[in-house]
């Protein structure tokens, strides 16, 4: 793969990353043992809004939520195939600003929004103002408080029933973005409640694409769970990231999140 394949491929993924973290929030709060056990397989399907609801207890509950402003993530990203590694941060800062950071080959690849605007930053395309599509997923993805406010950044839930991901039995809901689109699928345990999988279709300078993310690791942090590892796949090219860091209510200021000024 030539270097300007490798940054066109990059350019894409950066996308993906900056809602990495920001979108997959999930545990459920209870003790190991009940989080291990499995429902009795003749239990009934829940509906969408009791899933939803178990996924706001999952992720901490409100209370720990309204305890958070901010939160910096870093790691570490690969890409095996292409024998590619580098390093991602994330900035996060409620209610909707986040800036993802990637550097790998030497390059910086940055993607943002300051609440407003929605913009991208690379070495193949610069400074580049996102719209249609593009703004749209960046404004769902970088709600801070995403896991209380799935309500309103989807128009519609369905629940398509219990499929397997991996060794695990999941939730399939499928979530229907306002805007129009494909819907977004979403995979939740079904004995833990923890986010398992998110199939999604992205869009960026190349065209649109389907994202498939695997959320692995959890951990706690400040009173919620994140998943320390994300497998992400695609028809182009798969990578992982790996969190090392996490820290919460860090100070930000608003302009770190505004698109940069055109050289």
């Amino acid at each position: 793969m030539t270097n300007a394949r490798v940054r066109r491929w990059l350019t894409g993924w950066v996308i993906v990353a900056c809602a990495v973290i920001a979108a997959c929030v999930s545990s459920y709060g209870q003790s190991a043992e009940a989080s291990a056990a499995k429902p009795a397989a003749s239990a009934a399907i829940p509906s969408a809004d009791q899933i939803l609801d178990r996924y706001v207890q999952a992720t901490g509950g409100r209370a720990a939520w309204q305890k958070l402003t901010s939160r910096h993530s870093s790691g570490t990203i690969e890409a095996p195939a292409l024998n590619l590694s580098g390093t991602i941060d994330i900035f996060e800062k409620a209610p909707n600003r986040v800036l993802a950071v990637m550097v790998m080959m030497g390059a910086s690849f940055r993607q943002g929004f300051d609440g407003t605007v929605a913009w991208s930053d690379d070495p193949q395309n610069g400074v580049r103002e996102l719209s249609g599509p593009e703004l749209a997923e960046t404004r769902r993805d970088a709600d801070f408080y995403h896991p209380l406010d799935l309500r309103q950044l989807y128009s519609k839930f369905m629940v398509r029933g219990v499929e397997k991901v991996g060794e695990r039995e999941a939730y399939a809901v499928e979530a229907t973005p306002p805007e129009g689109g494909e819907p977004e699928n979403v995979y939740f345990d079904r004995g833990t409640g923890l986010l398992l999988r998110l199939v999604s279709h992205r869009h960026g300078p190349e065209g649109s694409e389907e994202i498939q993310q695997d959320f692995e690791d959890y951990r706690e942090v400040d009173g919620i769970k994140l998943p320390f590892l994300v497998h992400q796949d695609s028809a182009g090219a798969a990578l992982t990231i790996r969190v090392s860091e996490v820290h919460h209510n860090v100070p930000m200021d608003d302009s770190q999140f505004a698109k940069p000024a055109v050289q």
